[in-house]
């Protein structure tokens, strides 16, 4: 008798639904609860798990925000319209030792820093991927906008999602690889954030009409500063604001005001040429301006790199990809030479402007969607 191969279910494992268990991190939003409604619906065996990471009390329980309690019960709410079991795990100490400390340090060393990348990192994808792990899981599910696809070689590849306007690959850069065998990214492929929630609509989920989150869930209404002064007392220390030769143009309430190639609320109108932040000088409590041409770089510094190609990243002399220096800008033609497997310079082959320490410089398949990695811009040039 021949025996027959067992088919793959949707989440890549020969066996059915019904004995595939996937842990779903859910935050409340309509991304992840779609997801795991999705999941509970075609019959996984799934566990819901929400992080506390921050409690800001009332100041959070609004629109449009992240980690609170409104969250939570959005979520508990989706698992019992589901009828999946659904966790709140405490990890608040964790969040502050791995993001919110870091996150704070940054600004007073004079970067721009990325949180919710750490986030990813350190919190989600390592800390909560063992609780999978220890829930005796498959696999765990997120409603991030990237797509996991098995390449050539049988191993798992990133690739950006199919709705440019929410692809999420800036922030998932440093997903391991060995993370990325037991993660699954079941939004991926929607073509829109209308069709996330006209599933949400379907499933009968109260979060169907939930606003996006748009603030840093630790940072309401975006003040950072106000955050960084309660977290390190004393880190508005006023100072000067000069030129690039050193001419006092003003004065400044703090350092971590300012981040590079910022041009309004400088508080030195009356110029002829408008001026931008340049750099900033935090031994001296200098904030540099400048004329915008001075915030053009072709060569980024980039260090703390994950590397997803096939081949080892230091086989060759050199890498032609395109790079994002920020989020919000199209990925541009580069050359990355390596220098040490986590460390190289990126030679962009047009000027960029307000490039800055602390951002990532995410790598791209030119010739594909395919994600290839990226690491941490440290330094200017």
């Amino acid at each position: 008798m021949v025996e027959t191969e067992t088919a793959l279910n949707s989440l890549g494992f020969a066996k059915s639904p019904a004995e595939t268990r996937v842990v779903v991190a859910m935050s409340g939003g309509v991304d992840s609860s779609v997801v795991a409604a999705q999941l509970a619906e075609e019959g996984y065996d799934v566990v819901g798990v929400t992080l506390q990471l921050y409690d800001h009390g009332a100041a959070l329980a609004k629109k449009g925000a992240c980690c609170a309690g409104l969250d939570i019960h959005d979520a508990r709410r989706v698992a019992d319209t589901m009828g999946f079991p659904h966790y709140v795990l405490d990890y608040e100490n964790l969040f502050k030792d791995a993001v919110i400390d870091e996150f704070a340090d940054s600004y007073l060393a004079g970067a721009t820093p990325v949180p919710c990348i750490r986030c990813n990192e350190r919190i989600k994808f390592k800390d909560l991927l063992e609780t999978a792990r220890d829930l005796e899981a498959d696999c765990m599910a997120t409603g991030h906008y990237i797509q996991r696809k098995v390449g050539a070689f049988g191993t798992a590849e990133l690739h950006r999602a199919a709705d440019a306007e929410r692809d999420q690959s800036y922030f998932l850069f440093s997903t391991s690889p060995e993370q990325l065998d037991y993660l699954r990214f079941p939004l991926g492929h929607l073509p829109s954030k209308d069709a996330t929630r006209a599933l949400a609509a379907k499933y009968g989920l109260s979060v169907a009409d939930k606003p996006d989150s748009q603030d840093i869930c630790f940072v309401p209404n975006g003040n950072y500063a106000s955050v960084i002064e309660k977290l390190r007392p004393g880190a508005a220390d006023p100072g000067e604001i000069v030129d690039p030769d050193g001419r006092v143009l003003g004065q400044h309430k703090g350092v971590i005001h300012y981040t590079i190639g910022q041009r309004r609320g400088l508080g030195i109108g009356g110029l002829s040429t408008p001026l931008y932040v340049v750099r900033l000088d935090v031994d001296t409590r200098r904030v540099v301006v400048g004329p915008k041409e001075m915030l053009a770089k072709r060569i980024v510094p980039v260090r703390e790199i994950n590397w997803l190609g096939d081949a080892p990243f230091t086989s060759r002399d050199e890498w032609q990809v395109s790079v994002k220096v920020r989020s919000t800008r199209p990925p541009r033609e580069a050359l990355i030479r390596p220098l040490s497997a986590t460390t190289a310079e990126v030679e962009l082959y047009s000027p960029e402007e307000g490039i800055s320490p602390g951002q990532a410089c995410v790598f791209y398949d030119g010739g594909s969607s395919r994600i290839l990695g990226g690491g941490w811009i440290w330094r200017g040039s």
